[in-house]
């Protein structure tokens, strides 16, 4: 089956593709069969196609998140073995050498308290700004 061309939409209003759903597919497939020619109806097999495709695509984004919480979790779990350790990291003043003193799990990565040298603590640390631990 052939569609006709239709005039772009601006590329700020273009929807991403991990934001389908199974709603916007119904909308295409409904689409599809409301425009196809009568005298060339939809083959069965190309209409299941489609389905398997679909389903096969919602799967993959499905497991792409379950992916990335898996990753999460384990760099909280890592980060828990910091605790206590000799740290160095970067921060916007340069770099500090100090001893994680606390880690907080809240928000979307863990992030550590490091207790430098005269008793200062350093909040907020992400763990990619760690340079080296001892």
């Amino acid at each position: 089956m052939a569609i006709g061309s239709v005039s772009a939409a601006p590329a700020a209003t273009a929807t991403p593709a991990s934001n389908l759903g199974l709603q916007d597919f119904l909308k295409i497939l409904l689409t599809q069969l409301s425009y196809q020619d009568p005298l060339k109806p939809m083959d069965n097999q190309e209409f299941m196609a489609q389905i398997a495709q679909f389903t096969s695509l919602e799967q993959t984004q499905q497991l792409n998140d379950k992916l990335d919480q898996l990753i999460t979790n384990q760099a909280a779990l890592q980060s828990v073995g910091l605790i206590g350790r000799t740290v160095d990291v970067t921060t916007s003043t340069g770099q500090v050498t100090g001893t994680v003193s606390s880690l907080s799990l809240s928000g979307d990565s863990p992030s550590i308290s490091v207790t430098v040298s005269g008793g200062t603590v350093v909040p907020g640390i992400s763990l990619s700004q760690i340079l080296a631990v001892r």
